[in-house]
């Protein structure tokens, strides 16, 4: 038996891992990054990138470009109306009343554009190890449905792997943080992606892992966030110059990407400062945009979304018919679990982190 390899298959990054001298060892892929982007970009004569190099084109060809496809992956097309106006490329029904992706009169399924993804990772992988890899196990959030698990594991098999096990995100996160603990412990959870959140209560005793409770919303994450903030630099631009992009897909990918940086930045700073010129043209000349955001104004705008978090947090502690002091920790995972608002309101319910 080869090695087997643990992916994480994000909405917005991907990581992969393996045991090494029974200890998990983060990846590095051929980039030289330790995550790769799951995103997908097509370009005009028919290649394909996948990663780092796919998210540099996202500006310059955001409808060839997929990114978040784990938001589609085995769902039905009707059940994603507001996931499908949120992103720049052409989602469609396809056949069999899923998801599709649409480029250049081709339609890609949800699960072959993960299976791209998952493809990359393989490669990557071998790379590393420097010997074939054919078995993974790949985590999914715990909300999933049974539909998208199974759509998961297509993908996997797709992309030329045995798919042993498909994991919760927030077990797996358990299971490593508690890897070869010898007493018992009561742990929650918390785990605010790029794409999805999840909140579980595990006993895990010895590396094994009992779920008490769990609650989620596969379609609320840091891309929410990313919105929002988006919205927000539109609205000053519309103040300042009376006109806005009329749906101009490019400005709009320029500002997604200007509102992420400026959301990881607030996190370590109270303040950030947004200059993108040249985002539209009229007879009178090129207009720019500059905007200053604070970490006050940010927390306004997500107020709602955090508060969503917090309240399926409550309902699993009511599911499990666990008080938060028997918790014996709270865990935080997640790119968005990083922002302060996010820390103090865990904090202000679960009395630690």
């Amino acid at each position: 038996m080869g090695i087997i390899i643990g992916i994480d298959l994000g909405t917005t990054n991907s990581v992969c891992t393996y045991i090494d001298r029974n200890e998990p060892r983060v990846m590095i892929n051929e980039e030289g990054g330790r995550v790769t982007p799951s995103i997908v970009g097509f370009a005009e004569d028919g290649s394909r990138f996948v990663g780092d190099i796919a998210k540099r084109q996202m500006v310059l060809n955001p409808g060839n470009t997929v990114y978040g496809i784990k938001r589609f992956i085995g769902r039905k097309f009707r059940d994603c109306r507001g996931e499908i106006d949120a992103v720049t490329y052409n989602v469609v029904e396809a056949d069999n009343g899923e998801c599709a992706i649409s480029i250049m009169d081709r339609e890609y399924s949800a699960q072959e554009i993960s299976a791209m993804i998952l493809q990359k990772i393989k490669n990557s992988a071998e790379d590393f190890l420097g010997e074939p890899v054919t078995e993974a196990v790949i985590t999914v959030p715990a909300y999933f449905t049974d539909s998208q698990r199974q759509a998961t594991r297509d993908a996997g098999t797709i992309a030329g792997l045995d798919v042993l096990r498909i994991i919760n995100e927030p077990t797996a996160a358990a299971l490593a943080y508690v890897h070869e603990r010898q007493a018992a412990s009561l742990i929650a959870v918390y785990d605010f992606g790029g794409g999805t959140f999840d909140i579980s209560l595990l006993k895990v005793d010895q590396d094994i892992a009992e779920v008490r409770a769990t609650r989620g919303n596969n379609v609320l994450g840091g891309a929410d966030i990313d919105r929002l903030i988006a919205s927000w630099l539109e609205e000053r631009f519309k103040e300042e110059h009376g006109a806005g992009f009329g749906g101009d897909q490019v400005v709009m990918q320029r500002l997604r990407d200007a509102a992420e940086r400026a959301k990881v930045e607030l996190s370590s700073a109270t303040t950030t400062d947004i200059h993108l010129p040249f985002l539209i043209a009229d007879h009178n000349g090129p207009k720019h945009l500059q905007a200053t955001l604070t970490r006050d104004q940010l927390e306004d705008m997500i107020r709602p979304l955090v508060e969503q978090t917090i309240n399926e947090c409550k309902q699993a502690l009511e599911d499990a018919e666990i008080d938060v002091a028997e918790l014996d920790e709270v865990i935080l995972v997640g790119g968005s679990s990083r922002i302060p608002l996010v820390q103090e309101k865990v904090k202000a319910l679960f009395k630690q982190v």
